[in-house]
């Protein structure tokens, strides 16, 4: 965000720049969750990257890159088109694998794209005016509570007939956060009946039904895929140098560790000097770092280190206007905690926005 906010700063200096983006907006994956639950309006936790590119002087492109020639310096996308570069920026995010999914998957939808949720929004209060419907989300994390708890507030609030809710967690529900998070998550949940199931783990998913590795099957209507993300595949099939998840390999300047002219942040890479959380923080914290060292790498000059920091704040939005705030020692929960994540949220936004 930070490049694309500054992108006039490269164009002055006489280099062209070209974006592509499958879709004219970039949306914020924190807010994704409030949006789902109508806490926020799609307008809200988006940015119009393709005026704020045109604005500027840049190109945009619509498309999606799935192959990169390294020695060449090409990018190629889907649809046949190539672009040469000189410097080369991935910004390209994460996916949720659907290996598990056996059909077409009618009424199932992934937590990413952030977009595919205002789908599944529409979809979720077409079927509960109509009848008393079964809402499973599939994932341990918090990606799965934060689903879990919206979709509560969205049927509450602007729903017909309140469905079931149960969250297939696999055998430990939010295990890498400590007991006092934890607790205070499933108590949230629980308490507006929403089911935490932690007898094992999903084998098959096809439409309307979901089947355990132990052999028990569970009906159901609607299906979120909320089971960890995976780095873009672009760079194990472009030959790049990755990380055991298949992320971008870059080093302390966020630099391809085999081609320098590469860089990339965000969930799309592995932090060669130590792995980082799939979390936003990071990202937020790699801005200024990517900027200036895009910059750099086209006058050279000096590229800037990026340190990841030390611990970081973490706040969850439960979908009943509470939320869950942990940092360091520090945790608690309640109306404060999702106020604190609702200005931070929004401040962030408006940055941005005012671009526009």
């Amino acid at each position: 965000m930070v490049t694309l906010a500054n992108l006039y700063t490269f164009i002055e200096k006489g280099h062209n720049i070209t974006v592509i983006g499958p879709s004219p907006y970039h949306y914020y994956s924190g807010m994704g969750p409030g949006m789902l639950g109508k806490i926020y309006t799609p307008d809200d936790i988006r940015f119009a990257t393709k005026h704020m590119v045109e604005k500027q002087g840049g190109t945009f492109v619509a498309g999606k890159v799935v192959r990169v020639d390294p020695e060449e310096k090409t990018v190629f996308l889907e649809s046949g088109a190539s672009f040469s570069y000189d410097v080369l920026s991935f910004n390209t995010g994460s996916y949720v694998p659907r290996t598990t999914v056996k059909d077409d998957g009618k009424n199932i939808y992934s937590v990413k794209p952030i977009e595919k949720l205002i789908d599944a929004q529409a979809r979720i209060l077409e079927l509960v005016s109509q009848k008393k419907i079964a809402i499973s989300i599939i994932g341990g994390g918090p990606s799965s509570a934060e689903i879990a708890g919206n979709v509560w507030g969205l049927t509450r609030n602007f729903g017909k007939i309140k469905p079931e809710i149960r969250i297939f967690a696999g055998k430990n529900f939010m295990s890498r956060f400590p007991d006092n998070v934890r607790t205070k998550v499933m108590v949230s949940l629980t308490k507006r009946d929403i089911e935490i199931l932690e007898s094992g783990y999903v084998k098959e998913i096809k439409t309307g039904h979901i089947k355990l590795e132990s052999g028990k099957s569970f009906k159901t209507d609607l299906i979120f895929l909320a089971i960890g993300v995976k780095p873009s595949p672009i760079f194990e099939e472009s030959g790049l140098p990755t990380g055991p998840d298949g992320g971008l390999l870059v080093n302390r300047y966020l630099q391809n560790t085999e081609y320098p002219e590469i860089f990339g942040g965000g969930d799309c890479i592995f932090f060669k000097d130590r792995p980082l959380d799939k979390v936003g923080v990071y990202a937020v914290r790699e801005n200024p770092v990517l900027y200036h060292n895009l910059m750099a790498s086209l006058e050279e000059t000096n590229l800037m280190p990026f340190d990841p920091g030390g611990d970081y704040l973490i706040i969850f939005n439960m979908g009943d206007g509470t939320g869950v705030l942990r940092k360091k020692w520090l945790v608690f929960g309640g109306r404060l905690a999702f106020k604190i994540k609702d200005y931070i949220d929004r401040k962030f936004m408006k940055k941005f926005q005012s671009i526009e």
